[in-house]
């Protein structure tokens, strides 16, 4: 099986997986939340080449955080949750003298908390839906157009196979669907203007994350998705897109 073959099958599994836990909300998409958060957190170790104690302590530092935002089960992603996210990375930061450990917990925690935030609001399936999608667009955007029309490097230094035509591809696919969200379930129209935005911020945690990996002499976060890699290679565009979008969303109650 050719890798593109894995990378098509392993992306319409993920999807699949997305979509049931995102419809169906609540304990189910919360609990996939935590298991994707757990891996990433994992992944966020090695890649700092921190030994099994240390990734083991941050994750179960990560934990606390992730239990309390169980919705009907604990209090929910609310601002305990958001104080216990920050205990949490000072927790691990004073405990591993790591800081770059302990900015992990942030890493993920925030984007976890921000998506389960999203997905209790009300309208909150296509809200979610919106935040996650776009990066999706955006990724699968990037990729046709920047293999089909080259061009300038985006970052040769960092990722060589980035390309500012990839970019702009990304950009416009996001935003396409954006648009037709807000045409035909009921987006609001200041999210799908933000969309653009989002969608080049979504460029710039995956630029962020092949930093990462440069810098760690390493082709991917993991190996743990056929044809993708790690977890963090997937949702390397949803971790600064999902903190964003919640404060979008939630913007008229903070007025």
């Amino acid at each position: 099986m050719s890798n593109m073959t894995k990378r098509i099958l392993a992306s319409l599994v993920m999807i699949a997986v997305a979509s049931l836990c995102l419809v169906a909300g609540g304990l189910l998409f919360w609990l996939l939340a935590v298991v994707v958060a757990l891996f990433m957190m994992a992944e966020w170790s090695d890649l700092h080449q921190a030994d099994a104690k240390a990734k083991r302590m941050a994750q179960f530092a990560l934990s606390v955080p992730l239990a309390i935002m169980a919705p009907e089960l604990a209090a929910g992603p609310g601002f305990f949750a958001l104080g216990l996210i920050a205990g949490a990375f000072f927790f691990v930061t004073i405990v591993s003298r790591r800081p770059a450990l302990g900015a992990g917990v942030l890493y993920v925690g925030l984007p976890v908390f921000s998506l389960l935030l999203i997905r209790e609001q009300p309208n909150g399936l296509v809200l979610a839906l919106w935040a996650m999608a776009l990066v999706w667009a955006c990724d699968s955007g990037a990729f046709f157009t920047g293999r089909t029309f080259g061009g300038p490097k985006l970052a040769p230094s960092i990722s060589p196979a980035k390309t500012w035509s990839g970019l702009l591809g990304g950009v416009v696919l996001a935003t396409l669907l954006a648009a037709v969200m807000e045409a035909f379930y009921d987006l609001p129209l200041r999210l799908t203007i933000a969309t653009p935005f989002l969608a080049v911020l979504a460029q710039g945690g995956d630029l962020f994350e092949s930093a990462l990996k440069r810098r760690a002499g390493v082709k991917d976060s993991g190996n743990v998705l056929p044809g993708h890699g790690g977890v963090l290679d997937r949702l390397d565009g949803v971790v600064p897109v999902a903190p964003i979008a919640a404060l979008l969303v939630i913007a008229p109650r903070l007025i």
